[in-house]
């Protein structure tokens, strides 16, 4: 471990020199790591959906889509955006400040630890880098070394692409992760669970390190059959796809269980089986289109959360499992307990509880008697039911009609909320999310107004009160000495 010490010492060494420089503030230097991050992905996609593969069984469809496209659509907003993202922000002034003038301009917090996750090993590490690089700071990424072939990878390839002075990679188990953070960053950013969640912020505390932390939770969908029983088919589609067609059901923003009326339920399961048979076969595990659960370890805490005897008891499809081939059916629950610990740990895996209402609107009590999740999916035409959402649940985001579909759009904020994480970032927010908005006031040396000092009297209380109210007018008639 010494030795790592070491290298990490040399690294953010290294790192701050290199901002202190001033080299990433250069907006060509951005643009130049952004074109090479495009770059690298397009020389190396085979590589890449090959070690994607290697570590999680991901088909490379599956691949493109939710990493390498995205990482690339990502980088390109960053380039060709960023000419208007670093430009200083004018601040229309109350006229009390007349004739001083502000602005906000977006400034580098400095070095970066990016600490990524395992089950989208290439976006959650590349994505964050994006945004801290757009800002302008050094960036030092942690890859995760539960997806190794990914990690060795990026630490591989990374520096042979990009800035080596200012962009670093470091591989490693929590150790590495310990050492890290006994450092002083300018900024972290951290994708992963609550638990290590609250071990960052607590390093990070220490330093007072500013931190975004993107997490997870229970993601609950509402299906609302009365107003869309139409379209039935297409939700089931996508809560399908969105459940076991990303990762197997092992990403942050998955359907973690659905809530339906009583009377629907049955009808639902039943839609739900070709539908699963449709995407991935009649053995799934041998479709080629399931990934697999990322270690023993993981597979084991499924697998004790389906061996519970009430659990089991509730198993409607699927259930079955591997452990040698870290395979698990895709697999659908029936009113588990509500008291079982599937219910009450974020499930990251192929397994979807249904949960039975007598109403749809009692959906709203159950979801604020849960943890804030990081998302809520709810499929509904009806008004009332989604103003009901928005005014009475809260959450990362709220997604109607639809699943998942809010993490590839950049337009809008990714992020959580109480357990589910803090800070947000995707497209311009992830500029935001790693630059310091600083505020620019430049005043005027040609009036000088003298009830700002001493000595005190009422005329000068007086006047301090308008000008907070902003009643000009009667700053005025004061000034004239017709107000008193």
């Amino acid at each position: 471990m010494e030795a790592m010490k070491e290298a990490v010492d040399l690294s953010l060494r290294e790192m701050r020199e290199t901002f202190a420089s001033g080299r990433t503030r250069s907006v060509k230097w951005r643009k130049t790591q952004l074109k090479a991050i495009i770059e690298m992905v397009k020389d190396n996609e085979e590589k890449m959906c090959d070690v994607l593969f290697q570590d999680l069984g991901k088909h490379s469809t599956e691949a493109f889509r939710d990493e390498l496209g995205f990482v690339m659509r990502s980088a390109a907003t960053a380039l060709n955006s960023l000419d208007k993202w670093v430009v200083p922000r004018k601040s229309n002034l109350p006229l009390l400040f007349y004739p001083a003038t502000g602005k906000v301009i977006s400034e580098p917090y400095g070095t970066v630890l990016v600490l990524s996750s395992w089950n989208f090993p290439i976006s959650l590490s590349l994505d964050p880098m994006i945004g801290a690089i757009s800002a302008g700071n050094t960036v030092l990424l942690k890859a995760s070394e539960l997806s190794p072939n990914a990690s060795a990878f990026l630490a591989k390839t990374i520096p042979s692409y990009l800035d080596n002075k200012a962009i670093k990679v470091i591989e490693g188990g929590p150790d590495v992760a310990t050492i890290l953070l006994q450092h002083q960053w300018d900024k972290i950013f951290f994708t992963g669970s609550p638990r290590i969640g609250k071990i960052i912020m607590a390093a990070a505390a220490e330093h007072l390190t500013p931190v975004t932390l993107e997490l997870g939770g229970k993601c609950p969908t509402i299906i609302d059959h009365h107003s869309v029983s139409k379209d039935i088919m297409s939700i089931v589609k996508r809560i399908s796809g969105g459940k076991w067609g990303s990762c197997s059901g092992q990403a942050c923003i998955s359907v973690d269980y659905v809530l339906v009326e009583q009377s629907f339920a049955s009808s639902l399961i039943e839609m739900f089986k070709p539908v699963i048979k449709s995407f991935f076969g009649e053995n799934p595990k041998e479709s080629g289109c399931v990934a697999r659960i990322v270690t023993k370890k993981h597979f084991q805490r499924l697998s004790r959360l389906l061996n519970d005897p009430r659990v089991q008891a509730s198993i409607v499809y699927g259930g079955s499992m591997d452990e040698e081939k870290l395979y698990v059916e895709p697999t659908i629950l029936l009113n588990p307990p509500l008291d079982s610990e599937i219910m009450n740990e974020e499930i990251f895996g192929p397994v979807l509880p249904i949960i039975t209402l007598r109403d749809i609107q009692e959906s709203i009590g159950f979801i604020k008697s849960k943890p804030k999740p990081l998302a809520i999916y709810a499929f509904t035409k009806d008004e009332k039911l989604k103003t009901r959402i928005l005014s009475e649940t809260s959450s990362g985001s709220v997604t109607f009609n639809d699943v998942m579909i809010q993490y590839m759009c950049d337009a809008l904020p990714f992020g959580g909320v109480g357990e589910s994480g803090m800070g947000r970032y995707h497209g311009k927010y992830s500029f935001e999310c790693f630059s310091h908005e600083k505020a620019i006031m430049e005043g005027s040396l040609a009036i000088d107004l003298e009830p700002r000092y001493p000595p005190w009297n009422n005329f000068k209380l007086t006047f301090i009160r308008l000008a907070f109210c902003e009643a000009y007018f009667k700053l005025v008639l004061l000034m004239l000495g017709l107000k008193r």
